[in-house]
């Protein structure tokens, strides 16, 4: 910090952080610490934000605006305050101001906490989203879960990821407002009782009070601010005096407990029967609560419960908030007194469905006794719309029982079990995959019979980036150097980005982006050395892979490549290598148990290879704990080379491919997810491309793929493999990864095996070009000149005219 100066240097703005301090904060300044002027910078901020939060809002109830509420289990929006100041044009104003008061901004930005609303880039993509709906002035609603400890704080103990709770809302939060007025009623379990008249009446038998907290989102240039709205969970009996008096005083709290671990932690464990029953509690809790929010908001202002479709758009991020097409049948019929079919009707107007997915385990769906169990009147409105369901399908042309059973809501085979994304296919008018290639396996693979049944519902949206947070405000020193070249335009249309192409050719400027690059691998490298004790050269090729940690995103072909290109350093010194430092960060689900171990493994090999004198540095290895947004964007501006290297049909999309791209790294990877129309937009030369289509995945699957052949007849695989399964890089423990590698052998479902050999000469394609520099930054900032299709407001502005009907 500073030292503070005296008062008559300051202007009005550095009066009112001190008069917040000093208020609100109860500190004097002289006494103030570094979370103290945080929090008093935040809410002195926090006033304008407010009042142009209220001005959005009147002006959509003034002009009878069709609003757009986005439902999603994750919104991943990591720090706001510079987020906030950078879309209010406030920086260097609040900078100036703070600076007066002796206090350094970058410094209280590093100690804002990230919210821990998400884990991956499902939770990103809609933090994107909600900045480009306010960016692009149109009226939105964010729903989810404000979850008290999030996923997890992720610590590497002796090379294994420990789970530790997130304590973000340990001092609060001065971002949110608790609405105590918007509150309802979540039952559970309990009975459907009707009546002779055919009343139906759901009595549960236990409910919880889901209460709103409200964050403001603020669009560039504060065009809009719309709300994120997050439920916490009270229970209607929170302290129970009588259990108390008797001495029972567990018992007394018991009800608010159970209330409180609905909102505690973002994917609790499902291996077991009650973390399976607590992950449905909190899907069907911040469903039904958001359901009841928009229903009571449409009947407050438009008073006709038929018109909700003329005025609310409803989108479902992914499978998880499945669950509010039933409830919204519900609240129709049991509370508005609609027909079946009138609400069925309003129900499939209103509702849109994006899917991230094709695998088959992240497809929802719950076992049916479970189900019933808790949501029963849900399951009576779940058998009568798929009784619906299947009488179409049975007329329609060429529909045989093996469609039928595809089709149907109920899966039949073995344990019967409620469909998620079939129960949201059917709600929704619109089914939207993320990328081209998604979109097109979506009708082929998992929808194949429903698509059929309903060849105009599925439809593409490729994923997009809010380029303020991904490119301006990470990554200030190019974003100053492209607004040099070609003018301020592309900060509201990242598509004049296209500019920068002929800047590719000049060698100044390629000069001057090469050393932004380096700078920001400096700043790296110190945040590293600082935080984890490592060492690392800044003139080395950065190759990066960060996120979530899954067996199809393949942080094992790396590794094992990793392993390869160790032993040939250590065999060939002669040869000229390439100096490279690869960082892996990422999270792998606490009941993952291969997912985990892949995290030890890297940790393993970084041990041994990083410890070696015989290689000279040549390679070095890192994983980076607690992969956050925070921490995404020290490590994107800093990357030369981005692994997007899923198997080919499994990555649905992928956003961190375009980050990285937009802050000029070469991607290398396979011809899946948005890959494909990066490489489109980039160009064949300024991409490495490597491994098998998704076609030919599905071709060596069906043809018998023997991988034990493929390994034995390539030298560096089956040296690598062979290595980590007998030991070399886990001496303490021989075995520990003997079946990991014995899976390579048997089955090698992630095509690991098969795309090796063609991953390993891509990556020494990628030494080749790294070696001719000018090569290789004119590539790089051809990726930047081109990425501007990829932005969050190109994406948004097609669901607002093509499924929403809001533009």
């Amino acid at each position: 910090m500073l030292t503070v100066t005296n008062d008559t240097a300051r202007g009005p703005l550095a009066h009112a952080i001190v008069d917040t301090l000093v208020h609100r904060i109860g500190k004097d300044e002289h006494a103030a610490l570094p979370h103290d002027w945080l929090a008093a910078t935040i809410l002195t901020v926090r006033n304008e934000i407010v009042e142009r939060w209220m001005d959005s809002t009147r002006a959509a109830h003034a002009a009878g605006a069709k609003r757009v509420y986005y439902l999603s289990l994750e919104f991943l929006i990591g720090r706001l305050l510079r987020d906030a100041l950078a879309n209010l044009a406030r920086r260097d104003e609040v900078a100036e101001a703070l600076a007066q008061l002796g206090v350094a901004l970058p410094e209280l930005e590093e100690i804002e906490s990230d919210a821990a609303l998400g884990n991956g880039g499902l939770g990103r993509l809609a933090a994107c989203f909600m900045e480009s709906l306010a960016t692009l002035d149109l009226p939105a609603y964010g729903y989810g879960i404000r979850y008290v400890n999030g996923m997890f704080r992720q610590r590497i103990d002796d090379g294994w990821q420990t789970e530790l709770p997130e304590t973000w809302l340990a001092h609060g939060n001065p971002w949110e407002f608790e609405r105590r007025e918007s509150a309802y009623f979540v039952g559970f379990g309990g009975e459907v009782i009707g009546t002779e008249q055919g009343v139906v009446q759901w009595v549960p038998a236990e409910a919880v009070e889901a209460v709103a907290v409200d964050t403001p989102v603020v669009g560039w240039r504060a065009r809009r601010v719309n709300t994120l709205r997050l439920w916490t969970a009270i229970s209607l009996d929170p302290f129970k005096l009588d259990a108390f008096n008797r001495g029972d005083f567990q018992g007394a709290l018991a009800d608010q407990l159970r209330a409180e671990t609905l909102v505690r932690v973002l994917y609790p464990n499902d291996s077991t029967a009650a973390g399976q029953e607590l992950r449905l509690r909190q899907e069907y809790f911040f469903s039904s609560a958001s359901i009841q929010d928009i229903v009571r908001r449409h009947v407050q202002y438009f008073g006709d419960i038929r018109t909700l479709p003329d005025k609310a758009a409803i989108q479902l991020n992914d499978t998880h908030p499945a669950v509010s097409v039933a409830e919204l049948m519900r609240l129709l019929i049991d509370h508005h007194d609609l027909s079946f079919d009138e609400a069925w009707g309003i129900t499939q107007k209103t509702f849109g469905y994006t899917n991230h997915t094709l695998l088959p385990e992240a497809l929802e769906s719950w076992p049916l006794p479970l189900f019933e169990r808790l949501l029963p009147r849900h399951m009576q409105l779940v058998y009568a719309i798929n009784a619906r369901l299947l009488r179409e399908a049975r007329k329609a042309d060429g529909v045989d029982e093996r469609a039928i059973a595809a089709i149907s809501l109920i899966d039949e085979g073995g344990e019967r079990r409620v469909r998620m994304a079939n129960l949201a296919f059917a709600g929704a008018h619109s089914v939207n995959g993320v990328a081209a290639l998604h979109t097109q396996l979506m009708k082929s693979t998992v929808f194949a019979d429903l698509h059929r049944l309903y060849p105009d519902r599925i439809n593409n949206k490729t994923n997009g980036i809010t380029p303020r947070r991904w490119l301006q405000e990470c990554n200030p020193g190019l974003t100053a150097l492209v607004r040099e070249a070609i003018g301020d335009g592309f900060s509201d249309d990242a598509l004049k980005l296209t500019a920068l192409v002929p800047m590719a050719d000049d060698a100044s400027f390629r000069e001057r982006f090469a050393a932004i690059k380096r700078a920001n691998k400096v700043a790296l490298v110190h945040h590293l050395r600082d935080a984890m004790g490592l060492r690392l050269d800044p003139d080395a090729l950065f190759d990066v892979q960060i996120k979530r940690i899954h067996e199809y995103k393949r942080q094992l072909l790396n590794i094992i490549e990793t392993v390869a290109l160790y032993d040939q350093i250590r065999s060939h010194p002669e040869r000229d290598w390439v100096p490279r430092v690869k960082l892996f960060a990422g999270k792998a689900a606490s009941s993952y148990h291969n997912a985990k171990l892949i995290i030890k493994l890297a940790n393993d090999v970084a041990r041994r290879v990083n410890s070696d004198p015989s290689i000279d540095g040549l390679l070095k290895v890192a994983f980076v704990p607690n992969y956050n947004v925070s921490l995404a964007e020290r490590m994107v501006p800093a990357a030369d080379l981005s692994e997007q290297i899923s198997t080919a049909g499994m990555e649905a999309s992928g956003t961190g491919n375009m980050k990285f791209a937009l802050n000029g790294a070469l991607t290398i990877g396979t011809l899946d997810g948005a890959n494909i129309e990066i490489k489109d937009h980039v160009g064949d030369d300024h991409i490495v491309i490597f491994g098998l289509t998704a076609d030919e995945v599905a071709a060596k699957r069906a043809d018998g793929y023997r991988p034990r052949e493929v390994i034995e007849g390539s030298k560096e695989l089956s040296q690598a493999v062979n290595a980590i399964a007998s030991g070399v890089f886990s001496p303490d423990d021989p075995n520990r990864y003997r079946d990991l590698m014995n899976g390579l052998y048997d089955s090698d479902w992630f095509m690991v095996v098969a795309d090796f050999d063609s991953y390993t000469a891509a990556q020494r394609q990628v030494d080749a070009r790294w070696a001719d520099r000018d090569r290789w930054r004119r590539s790089t900032i051809l990726n930047v000149a081109n990425m501007g299709w990829f932005s969050s407001d190109r994406t948004i502005a097609e669901y607002a005219r093509e499924i929403w009907g809001v533009m």
